[in-house]
């Protein structure tokens, strides 16, 4: 078991907080109906958890020792419970929380980059660190979890698409499209669309939870890879900023991108059935090729009731398949989608760099 830092703080449940004895009884845990559990365990088996978002990298700076492969009661993830829920591939974010890069965010992100390599090298029994859609199925064959990297946040670059490529070949899959003087309230630059077409050359995804909504609209016209939102849920159910309109999100599934529904209380709700709410939601407004799962485990939120950590996603799973939807459905939503917009990005990227040698552009030479 770990040692903690003084200042580590667990992710909590909503609900999860001890009764005192003058309190009313807590409200009754959420149980599916008996026959919806096992059928869940029996489609993931089938069918595992793409997971979109995992803050375990700067999770682990907290700690001064642990064993994701043993398991770790001071995190939300570890091996033994992503086993349990049935996660196989793990988006881990690069993302740096309260600015804490020092105003120094290039070489904050690369420190986050050796840290997850040093992590996935002390555990090779059950963590595998992946660039391809045919990598991660090899890693979920060998029984390992696949770890994609990213997203990391689009300041990282310091404007400059050399560091891109340089991030790109250190492992990087997802770039969050947010912040920066070339993607911002006004939409994308000269230099923002570069970076966009550089992105899809070399097989970086575009994510654009939390970008604003010119920035966002052009990033889906644009690419011609997917657009992920790694952590955005319905805005018409819940008024986050967040959250995409519906507007959007029909743009999002005519692209073929992919709203990765986070299991946050604050975005979502404080239960199971808010979840499940807002993923019906968007899977009726952008399509069922649109949707997917992203925990956001072990990056400082409160998680709906039951859903407390990585072990937890059969009981959503037992809650979809109680509202009806098909298995069909649900195996896009767990897995299959996720596996579409990789591969897609590196077909694309593929192609791309048969037609077009690496940008040299700068951003004084387009935005002046």
């Amino acid at each position: 078991m770990a040692d903690l830092q003084d200042d580590i703080h667990t992710t909590t449940e909503v609900g999860a907080d001890d009764a005192l004895p003058d309190d009313p009884p807590p409200e009754a845990p959420y149980a599916p109906a008996d026959a919806d559990l096992p059928r869940a365990h029996a489609l993931l088996a089938a069918h595992p958890v793409a997971d979109g978002y995992s803050g375990l990298p700067w999770a682990l700076r907290h700690l001064s020792w642990f064993d994701l492969e043993l398991g770790e009661a001071a995190i939300d993830t570890d091996v033994p419970r992503m086993r349990e829920g049935h996660v196989a591939a793990l988006f881990w974010s690069l993302h740096l929380p309260d600015d804490r890069g020092g105003g120094h965010p290039t070489a904050a992100t690369l420190e986050q980059l050796d840290q997850v390599r040093t992590v996935i090298d002390a555990h090779p029994e059950g963590l595998r660190l992946v660039r391809t859609a045919g990598q991660i199925i090899d890693a979920r064959h060998r029984g390992r979890v696949a770890v994609v990297l990213g997203p990391a946040h689009a300041a990282a670059l310091d404007d400059s698409l050399g560091i891109l490529r340089v991030l790109h070949a250190l492992g990087l899959r997802v770039l969050t499209l947010a912040g920066t003087a070339w993607a911002g309230e006004k939409g994308l630059t000269r230099f923002g669309e570069e970076v966009v077409r550089e992105m899809n050359r070399l097989g970086v995804l575009a994510d654009i939870s939390g970008a604003p909504a010119a920035t966002a609209e052009r990033v889906v016209a644009l690419s011609r890879t997917p657009v992920l939102c790694t952590r955005s849920a319905a805005r018409a159910l819940r008024p986050h900023p967040a959250n995409l309109p519906d507007d959007l999100l029909a743009r999002l599934g005519e692209a073929k991108g992919l709203c990765m529904v986070p299991l946050t209380a604050e975005q979502v709700g404080p239960t199971i059935e808010d979840v499940a709410d807002h993923l019906d939601h968007v899977r009726r407004v952008a399509g069922p090729e649109c949707v997917g799962l992203s925990g956001t485990y072990d990056s400082g939120v409160t998680h709906p009731r039951d859903l407390a950590d990585a072990s937890r996603y059969p009981h959503l799973i037992a809650e979809l398949l109680r509202r009806g939807w098909p298995e069909a459905e649900l195996a896009l939503l767990t897995w299959a989608n996720v596996q579409r917009a990789l591969r897609t990005a590196d077909f694309t990227a593929r192609a791309a760099q048969q037609r077009r040698a690496a940008s040299t552009a700068r951003i004084t030479d387009l935005d002046g």
